[in-house]
């Protein structure tokens, strides 16, 4: 038990370090990149690399979120497929007509390669 106690202890102390690393390397590079294109592109000040972090955590809330990702979440080819084998034929054909009218002529069946 005190050895199983002892390898998460370590596990989380080195996920913990190696996300401070990450976390710090990140912000490095956009301090970087941010220093050596903003002012000659623009003429912006420089940044820190508290600024950068902080650039960093707010970009993230203002474009990402902070979500979790479903790893489950079909791609959208397969859930538009699901949807054309529920539909009856004459939906279908509701549907190609509907299609036809706004892109051109439709197939009448999706391909199985997509």
């Amino acid at each position: 038990m005190k050895i199983a106690i002892k390898n998460w202890i370590a596990r989380a102390i080195k996920i913990a370090l190696l996300g401070a690393i990450a976390v710090a390397v990140f912000g490095f590079v956009v301090m970087s990149l941010w220093n050596w294109l903003m002012p000659a592109l623009f003429g912006w000040h420089l940044i820190s690399f508290w600024q950068a972090l902080g650039l960093v955590v707010l970009s993230k809330i203002l474009f990402g979120g902070f979500h979790r990702h479903e790893r489950r979440r079909k791609p959208w080819r397969h859930r538009m497929q699901e949807g054309w084998e529920r539909m009856t034929p004459e939906e279908r054909e509701k549907f190609c007509e509907g299609i036809a009218g706004i892109w051109g002529p439709a197939r009448t069946e999706p391909s199985k390669s997509e």
